[in-house]
């Protein structure tokens, strides 16, 4: 990279978006990714989509129009996907919204639906897939192109988080790798939100390029499959984790999957211990 881009939020976060996420467990923030990013990691993803990692996942069946892309710790393998999630303003952003003095970065997730591309996000919480426990853990989910319900933007189940349930991970295709691994961790199954979708009240927003929805990591949230004839849906989702977040060595998370850590150095947390190491590294404060 040679560009010098913008680190600092462009705006300030306001205490009523804050509050927002805080009460009803996910949120819009608007105009807080400035343009020069937005293109930059436009031109990362299409590398990325022609060149796949080992722990890349082809979600739509072959035969099947469209396409439904999805990819872990992209970050790891491509500079520009680093700076994207240590550089950009959206440290700073998920920060100030937890409340926390430092963080460290999870994981980011690279999922991509065509045009046409019928396959949906099931509904699901995060914190079932994780080995981590804690309440200041942020999920940043960044739109590349025009985001609505057409096209598969993200929708939530207002105040889902407060339920105090954490539910049976769901896998996201029907031959997945990871559908062994999920049995072990012996929670109870997701209700059928879509079937029941009138006794919920659904948070839904169309997003430009610039704007990013924060969720919290129990918050059910789902994304339909890209309905849109021309329109793309590039979307990354940046896992970030403060202060009060550890290891949770509980069976039956998606961090058993080998093909998503062949490319990683061997990770050695015990339960209960703080995130360390070059795979989790810290974001803020910013080094000088």
């Amino acid at each position: 990279m040679t560009r010098t881009l913008t680190s600092g939020l462009p705006r300030a976060i306001s205490d009523e978006e804050i509050q927002a996420y805080e009460r009803d467990g996910a949120a819009v923030i608007r105009n807080v990714l400035p343009e020069d990013w937005v293109e930059l990691m436009r031109d990362a993803i299409e590398r990325i989509l022609e060149s796949p990692g080992p722990a890349s996942r082809e979600y739509t069946p072959e035969g099947k129009r469209g396409r439904y892309y999805g990819d872990f710790f992209i970050w790891w393998r491509d500079p520009v996907f680093k700076a994207f999630m240590k550089d950009s303003p959206l440290p700073e952003l998920a920060a100030r919204v937890m409340h926390s003095g430092a963080l460290k970065f999870f994981y980011d997730q690279l999922l991509v639906k065509e045009p046409n591309t019928e396959e949906p996000t099931p509904w699901h919480q995060d914190l079932s897939y994780w080995p981590v426990r804690g309440n200041q853990i942020l999920s940043v989910w960044v739109p590349f192109d025009r985001a609505d319900e057409e096209s598969g933007v993200v929708v939530y189940v207002k105040g889902s988080h407060k339920w105090g349930k954490l539910y049976a991970p769901h896998v996201f295709s029907k031959d997945s790798d990871f559908g062994k691994i999920y049995e072990k961790a012996g929670l109870e199954p997701l209700p059928d939100i879509e079937a029941e979708r009138d006794q919920h009240e659904i948070l839904s927003w169309t997003l430009e390029p610039g704007d990013v929805l924060i969720h919290h990591p129990l918050t059910l949230h789902y994304a339909s499959g890209n309905r849109s004839k021309t329109g793309r849906r590039r979307g990354l989702a940046l896992r970030y984790l403060g202060d009060d977040a550890v290891f949770d060595a509980r069976p039956g998370t998606f961090m058993e999957n080998r093909s998503i850590l062949e490319t990683l150095p061997q990770i050695e947390l015990k339960d209960g211990e703080p995130f360390s190491g070059e795979v989790f590294p810290p974001v803020w404060p910013r080094e000088n």
